[in-house]
């Protein structure tokens, strides 16, 4: 029997949602607030990818969160994190925070440089309900991700590296230099959902552009290679 389920479905920037505040300009991936598109509810256990520019001296006040698990990998510029459980910090370029919001915590994000800070916003579904709520943020420096895929957050204890989450998934990042290549092999029932934050990638021979958001289906290898210098976010769930 031919299988007919979509291996690679790309996402063109250009179709994501979209929401401009002045502030902050926002593309979102899957639905979120004011954009709501049904076949674009989640993919497995990923609930929200936001692809957010913040401008200076601007950000999130305080706000509740509760059963997900946020990650937020900063692309330029900087993000500085309050919650209710006391926890400050600064997150830069190419590093990763994590906040399980467990049972509720509240708190807020600022962009407090002086230049536009860019992430990624991920929200991932937790393995289960309550808890108590936990930050922690990592610094990840690019040139250890060279070449290869390198997990950054993950729900699995032997990812000892990693920062920890509550969920059934990885969140992993790769730098490829124009020309390299990485095969990705993904297990039968995963998700994955890869986004470039910058640079342009082939996946399998198709073309995918810088912030082209790409959902593959497990069960097979994918062969990526970077046509640019690239630096890629997956994130590999249930």
């Amino acid at each position: 029997m031919t299988d007919t389920r979509i291996r690679i479905d790309r996402r063109p920037f250009a179709t994501l949602g979209h929401a401009d505040h002045g502030w902050l300009d926002a593309r979102h991936h899957f639905s979120f607030a004011n954009y709501y598109d049904p076949a674009r509810m989640n993919w497995g256990a990923i609930r929200v990818w936001n692809d957010d520019t913040i401008a200076p001296q601007n950000g999130f006040p305080p706000h509740p969160h509760r059963d997900m698990e946020i990650v937020t990998y900063v692309r330029t510029g900087a993000i500085t994190h309050q919650d209710s459980m006391g926890n400050t910090g600064r997150t830069g370029a190419g590093d990763v925070q994590v906040m399980s919001a467990g049972s509720g915590v509240r708190h807020a994000e600022y962009n407090l440089e002086d230049v536009p800070t860019t992430l990624f916003q991920i929200w991932i579904e937790p393995r289960s309900k309550g808890g108590a709520p936990s930050w922690g943020a990592k610094p990840f420096p690019k040139g250890d991700r060279s070449g290869r895929f390198v997990t950054l957050a993950s729900g699995y204890a032997e990812d000892a590296d990693a920062l920890p989450i509550r969920a059934d998934a990885r969140v992993m990042g790769a730098t490829l230099k124009a020309g390299e290549r990485v095969t990705l092999d993904l297990a039968e029932g995963r998700h994955a959902y890869l986004v470039p934050a910058i640079g342009r990638l082939t996946i399998d021979g198709e073309a995918i552009a810088a912030r082209d958001g790409v959902a593959l289906t497990g069960g097979s290898a994918f062969e990526i290679v970077a046509v640019e210098d690239a630096e890629i976010v997956l994130v590999d769930a249930e």
